[in-house]
């Protein structure tokens, strides 16, 4: 049963989640050859400010996203 993590920025909505979640899946089925049942997925959103790349905050450095 494969289970695949997601990190994202806090602030997406419930459709675009839900739309992800399919692709996700749609893919790991096409590549892996499992049922959809078997797939799961979560979701994990984190706030900009719990993420930084090169040393810089994601506040500052995506600060007008």
């Amino acid at each position: 049963m494969p289970i695949l993590r997601v990190s994202l920025w806090a602030g997406k909505t419930k459709d675009e989640k839900a739309k992800l979640a399919k692709a996700l899946t749609d893919t790991m089925v096409a590549t892996t050859k499992v049922p959809a049942e078997a797939v799961t997925i979560m979701f994990e959103e984190l706030p900009k400010e719990n993420w930084a790349t090169g040393g810089q905050l994601h506040t500052e450095k995506f600060a007008g996203r």
